[in-house]
């Protein structure tokens, strides 16, 4: 089959049919749902007073990864995105398979991220506890979510550019009312971090690069963006800084509102905890309101994004598939097989774990793209050999970190990366190998 075919070819795909601000949409949409709401608390209990530093630093290191997205995305535009990009720095093998399919995985746990980070925020509305309720409510979003992928590209772009709009302006200004109302002082910030440590500082950085990493999925929809070549590198860049600031903006506004051991204490719902000293009941119920329209978003573009990533590596050969009688298309399948893998660990796995998960598949990930750039690709693309180690030394400092922290204080995170990948590069070398 043409490689045209492969990228556009029998997926459903409509050329075209993303605007440069729907694609702008859709990366925000990953990025604020899976990053503000979700980690902040995550970040602040291994960065502590250094936690907003956290966030800058991991959107200096997103800046230093997009350049090698933007590059890519420029020369292959595609509806494949990252799947395509390491077909052409690796051949349509075993290693493009294996990263590949860190990289879906990686967005599925997103997925389930948002989903529990979705429920952990509307149970704050319910009187009753139980422990049942955030893994049923982030189940359901999930479902929603499925039937909003199945109705057209426009709709979608409507609908998130409509929810990317709403909960962008609500964050700036529930932030800027809680850095008036504090009288611009950071007392969880500016106080001499003696409990932080270099290594959790550089593991707070390493789970904020989660919080960027939506611009990625900007990539897989690269088929159906208007002008690709100039829109999704355009998009990525745009989405970044959108992101950058008001992920600045909001940590500020959490600092100057709660101590650094009660945004961790609060931390599946940091936000919304924030929002009580300055604008009690009301403003509880406003930050929980505008979390719902971010994680809901989120999932959605996420759903919209991995699932076409998982088509193209179908349509590419490089993974097995099974209709399992559903009719339709093979993205169709796709979509469905990415809820209910993000359903099962959104119904299993806490906040803390998935998160961890997803950042080590993601960093590995992420190396991988930047050699496939540097060893084979940067004449092709006219990269820049500097930035492409730069981008490469800062994800492989923060990477350690994260592990030697995550090895220390939660050792299973890590035998589950290991096992995960393990199983990932097994199957997918024996699966190649009966092809040929």
């Amino acid at each position: 089959m043409a490689e045209h075919d492969h990228e556009h070819g029998h997926q459903g795909y409509q050329k075209g049919s993303l605007s440069l601000w729907g694609a702008v949409s859709l990366g925000t949409g990953v990025m604020i749902g899976a990053g503000i709401f979700a980690l902040t608390g995550q970040v602040a209990q291994l960065a502590r007073e250094w936690f907003v530093l956290a966030f800058v630093c991991g959107g200096i290191i997103a800046g230093f990864s997009a350049y090698s997205y933007v590059k890519l995305a420029k020369a292959y535009p595609s509806a494949g995105g990252i799947a395509m990009f390491l077909s052409k720095a690796y051949g349509k093998g075993s290693v493009t398979a294996i990263f590949a399919l860190l990289m879906y995985f990686s967005m599925v746990i997103n997925e389930s991220l948002v989903a529990r980070t979705f429920a952990s925020y509307t149970s704050q509305l319910i009187s009753f506890e139980a422990q049942w309720l955030v893994p049923l409510l982030a189940v359901g979003l999930l479902v929603f979510a499925f039937f909003i992928n199945i109705l057209s590209n426009q709709f979608i772009q409507t609908f998130s550019f409509f929810m990317a709009f709403v909960k962008a302006l609500g964050l700036v200004i529930l932030a800027a009312g809680g850095l008036w109302a504090s009288g611009i002082q950071f007392e969880s910030i500016s106080a001499i971090p003696e409990e932080a440590t270099g290594g959790g500082i550089l593991a707070g950085i390493a789970l904020s690069i989660l919080a960027y990493k939506g611009f990625t999925t900007i990539t897989n929809s690269g088929g159906e963006i208007v002008e690709p070549k100039k829109n999704v590198g355009c998009a990525i860049i745009i989405s970044l800084i959108i992101c950058a600031l008001i992920y600045v903006l909001v940590t500020l506004a959490v600092g100057s509102s709660l101590s650094i051991d009660e945004i961790v204490k609060a931390k599946d719902y940091a936000l919304a905890e924030a929002a009580r000293p300055v604008y009690g009941e009301t403003g509880l119920w406003v930050t929980v309101a505008f979390a719902i329209v971010a994680t809901v978003s989120g999932v959605i573009a996420s759903a919209f994004a991995v699932s076409r990533m998982l088509a193209m590596l179908t349509n590419m050969k490089l993974v097995p598939h099974s209709h399992f009688g559903m009719p339709g298309s093979i993205q169709k399948h796709t979509l469905v097989y990415t809820i209910v893998m993000a359903m099962v660990l959104a119904a299993f796995f806490d906040l803390n774990r998935i998160a961890s998960l997803g950042a080590i598949f993601y960093i590995v990930m992420d190396i991988a793209i930047h050699w496939g750039v540097l060893r084979h690709l940067r004449q092709k693309v006219n990269a820049n050999i500097y930035i492409l180690v730069s981008a490469i030394t800062l994800d492989v400092i923060v990477l350690a970190a994260f592990i030697w922290v995550k090895w220390t204080s939660d050792p299973l995170v890590i035998w589950a990366s290991l096992i995960g990948m393990a199983l990932i590069a097994a199957g997918e070398i024996l699966f190649l190998r009966k092809k040929r």
